[in-house]
């Protein structure tokens, strides 16, 4: 008899499929969106280049022509029928420091427009002041309402001797050396008004001098001559009858 083989046979089984590798993929850069420009990445460009509007394309501011001093804001309420109305009273002087000067008020519901109407009216109104030496020619006084104001020239180095509205008004015009004195109210509009004035009725000339100079030639070591005083004429004598 012929022995069977009793041992299971196997299943041939395929062999497992290799797995596929994952693909590589080059690193490419991230675009990140900028929150100012939304991602545009043509703006970002432009910026780069300097085709944008930038600080760079800004003009310089041109010079004023003006120097400001605001010298006094009020509120001001007028009654209508329809009720009050509320505005700014605004005192401005410009001066070029140059010896241009000038004085304007303006009223409006806001400041910086009550500011422009007043820079307007003083540009109207400008003085030219005559300066000699950074300093007045002569002294001049001027009196409006309650105020009043004296101006005396004042020696090289002296300064400005000026307080409050008074100051301002001479310091604008260019004056360096000039001696000031007030009487009376020291109301701000009225103290400027009549600085203004003092300054219109300044002459165009040369200071005078006090004490005049003595040449050498007029000094001499000899004793001046006394005068003699006149001769008394005798009375005519009576005759006897």
């Amino acid at each position: 008899m012929t022995e069977e083989n009793t041992t299971p046979k196997t299943e041939a089984t395929p062999a497992p499929a290799a797995e596929a590798a994952p693909k590589v993929q080059a690193d490419q850069p991230k675009v990140v969106a900028d929150k100012r420009t939304g991602g545009n990445s043509a703006d970002q460009g432009n910026r780069r280049s300097g085709g944008g509007r930038g600080r760079r394309d800004r003009k310089p501011r041109e010079a004023k022509e003006f120097e400001e001093s605001i010298i006094q804001i009020d509120r001001v309420t007028r009654v209508t029928k329809g009720g009050r109305q509320l505005r700014f009273r605004v005192s401005v002087v410009i001066g070029d420091q140059k010896g241009r000067v000038g004085y304007g008020i303006g009223k409006s519901a806001e400041v910086m427009s009550g500011v422009q109407k007043a820079i307007a009216e003083a540009k109207r109104n400008l003085v030219t002041v005559p300066i000699f030496e950074d300093t007045i020619p002569h002294a001049v006084s001027y009196k409006f309402k309650a105020s009043k104001v004296f101006l005396l020239p004042a020696p090289e180095g002296k300064g400005v001797i000026a307080g409050g509205a008074v100051r301002k008004v001479l310091e604008l015009a260019g004056i360096k050396n000039v001696l000031s004195k007030m009487h009376g109210s020291r109301n701000k509009l009225n103290s400027v008004y009549a600085t203004m004035e003092c300054l219109k009725a300044l002459q165009n000339r040369a200071p005078i001098e006090n004490k005049a100079e003595e040449t050498p030639e007029a000094k001499t070591d000899e004793p001046k001559a006394e005068k003699k005083a006149p001769a008394k004429k005798a009375a005519p004598k009576k005759k006897d009858a």
